[in-house]
């Protein structure tokens, strides 16, 4: 069904890969970069072969909820992603992992930063109508559905809507990654919000590995 997962490179991508041991023929798995250094990324695997019409890709790892019925460890299907331009995800193929998964169909958003206090939530929420924030995956629709991929997204929240997270805007380089020494920065400057970051992500790692491990033992 799933030939292709797309998923951001560290903790998410591990996440992943240990929901997948033991199964057998498992999708390929590719880790990302966080925020607009996807884009170059996906055109590279377009350019090597790695990404086709026909080919049905998708994208997991964790979002922030931006809803109050959303709690920390929540799987969700997007329906689409927004931004300036809103783009759609394969609806069978949608569909289909709803199917297994009874999990909602959701309105996402992509930002280009990290949403880290009540208020922008809040406002995101309400500008948007939508119920989760990521920082990828208008970019991978954008990209996917113009090659013909069909593309799903399925994330698990880490973040809610109730509290404060440490701006980690200044904690990702150009090239998408978490530098270690800027996010322990962040992290010391506001102590409470990073006590909120690291169980939710704790959580809804560990979900994201039993949801991976439940999609492809069916």
């Amino acid at each position: 069904m799933i030939q292709t997962i797309l998923v951001p490179q560290g903790a998410e991508h591990r996440a992943v890969c240990r929901g997948l041991r033991g199964i057998a023929d498992p999708p390929t798995v590719l880790p990302t970069p966080a925020g607009a250094a996807i884009a170059p990324y996906l055109r590279s695997l377009q350019t090597a072969g790695c990404l086709v019409k026909g080919q049905r890709v998708l994208m997991m790892g964790l979002c922030g909820g931006l809803i109050a019925k959303l709690e920390i460890g929540d799987a969700v299907l997007y329906g689409e992603s927004l931004a300036a331009t809103p783009h759609t995800c394969d609806r069978d193929l949608t569909i289909h992992l709803q199917s297994l998964l009874s999990v909602p169909i959701v309105q996402g958003v992509t930002s280009d930063r990290v949403i880290s206090t009540v208020h922008d939530k809040q406002q995101l929420a309400i500008q948007f109508s939508a119920d989760v924030v990521d920082m990828e995956s208008v970019a991978v629709l954008a990209i996917l559905n113009a090659i013909g991929v069909s593309t799903a997204v399925l994330r698990v929240v880490s973040d809610d809507c109730h509290h404060n997270i440490p701006n980690l805007s200044n904690a990702f380089n150009a090239e998408g990654s978490l530098q270690p020494v800027a996010l322990a920065i962040a992290m010391l400057r506001h102590p409470i919000a990073a006590t909120h970051l690291i169980r939710g992500s704790l959580h809804g790692l560990k979900s994201l590995q039993e949801l991976t491990q439940r999609l492809f033992t069916f």
